[in-house]
């Protein structure tokens, strides 16, 4: 299938891309059907929306930055998903790269979380005191390399 982007301009996408978010994310719920795609410059993933061209998020794997994050969401919303087990979610932080070229942060209190098999996907807030909307990606790697 052939989608349109903002960023990336026209792709091809394989079906097996395509995240279902039943209730989409936060501040875009009405936009429910995603692809998942390689972001040109790695290690960052692109969300693109299926149904907006101009709708699209940068993703990362928190783990690389934070090897200490940690997520505690309900089992339900887990099986709601898909997910049997760890190895069966894909957890990825949104991303947000100022224009200006300042600090690139991730956002670790609202994680998205994929079903892997089922290729379902929500964004959860977590009540961990230790996560906030903006992590410096860089400072934090820095720090976590020591």
């Amino acid at each position: 299938m052939r989608i349109q982007t903002k960023i990336m301009g026209e792709l091809d996408v394989d079906e097996r891309q395509i995240i279902d978010f039943p209730d989409g994310l936060i501040g875009f719920r009405k936009f429910t059907s995603y692809a998942l795609l390689d972001a040109p410059q790695k290690p960052y993933f692109f969300l693109q929306s299926m149904e907006l061209a101009e709708l699209g998020f940068i993703l990362l794997d928190p783990f690389l930055f934070r090897p200490d994050y940690s997520i505690d969401v309900a089992d339900e919303a887990m099986v709601a998903l898909g997910v049997a087990g760890p190895e069966d979610a894909l957890v990825l932080a949104l991303v947000t790269v100022p224009p200006d070229g300042g600090v690139v942060t991730a956002n670790l209190m609202g994680p998205v979380i994929i079903g892997r098999k089922a290729r379902r996907g929500a964004q959860v807030i977590l009540g961990d005191p230790r996560w906030k909307t903006k992590h410096d990606v860089m400072a934090e790697l820095a720090a976590s390399r020591k």
